[in-house]
C-alpha cells in the first residue's frame, strides 16, 4: 500500500480510501476473508441488518473481530430508514453497539432508486453532529445540501450516484 493511500477524517488516519461493505456474502467466514483480502481501510454494516442476523450467526462479533484484524474503522449506516426519526434512533444503537461515534447516515426517499431524503437527512445530520457523531452523510449531489450538510460539521459527503 502507497501513502496516497491514506487519507484522514476527523482527525484518524485511514489506511486506505477503500470502503467496503459487509452485505450479501455467503458466510460469515467469507466476510472475514474479503475483509481481510481488500486490505479496506473502512468496513461499513447496516444495523437493521445486523440486527435481523446476530442472533443466527453472530454477525456482530464476526465483523468487529474481522476489521479489529485488518486494523481498519468499522462505519456503521442507517440502511433503511426512511425518516430523521428512525435514523436518530438507529444511530445511537449503532454507537453502543459497535462503541463508535462515526456513522455513514442514510435517509431512504425513494424506495425504488434509493435516493435520499434531503430534508430528513439534513435533520437528522445536525442532530446527530450536536450529539458528537462523525456523520458520512449519504447525500445527493444538490450543492446547497452539500453546503448545508458541511455547515453541520459533517467532514465529507458520500453522494448517491444515479437513479
Amino acid at each position: 500500500m502507497t501513502t496516497h493511500d491514506r487519507w484522514q477524517v476527523a482527525g484518524t488516519d485511514i489506511t486506505s480510501r477503500l470502503l467496503l461493505g459487509t452485505a450479501g456474502y455467503p458466510s460469515p467466514q467469507v466476510l472475514a476473508e474479503a475483509i481481510a483480502a481488500s486490505e479496506t481501510g473502512i468496513v461499513t454494516v447496516g444495523l437493521k441488518r445486523a440486527l435481523a442476523v446476530a442472533g443466527d450467526n453472530g454477525f456482530v462479533a464476526i465483523v468487529r473481530e474481522a476489521v479489529h484484524r485488518q486494523g481498519a474503522r468499522l462505519l456503521p449506516n442507517t440502511a433503511g430508514c426512511r425518516s430523521a426519526r428512525e435514523a436518530l434512533q438507529l444511530a445511537r444503537m449503532a454507537r453502543e453497539l459497535y462503541d463508535t461515534p462515526w456513522l455513514k447516515l442514510e435517509v431512504v426517499g425513494d424506495e425504488h432508486t434509493l435516493q435520499p431524503d434531503p430534508f430528513e437527512l439534513l435533520q437528522a445530520a445536525q442532530q446527530l453532529v450536536r450529539e458528537g457523531f462523525v456523520v458520512w452523510p449519504y447525500c445527493t449531489d444538490d450543492l446547497v445540501l452539500c453546503r448545508r450538510l458541511l455547515d453541520a460539521g459533517c467532514p465529507l459527503l458520500m453522494p448517491w450516484g444515479a437513479p
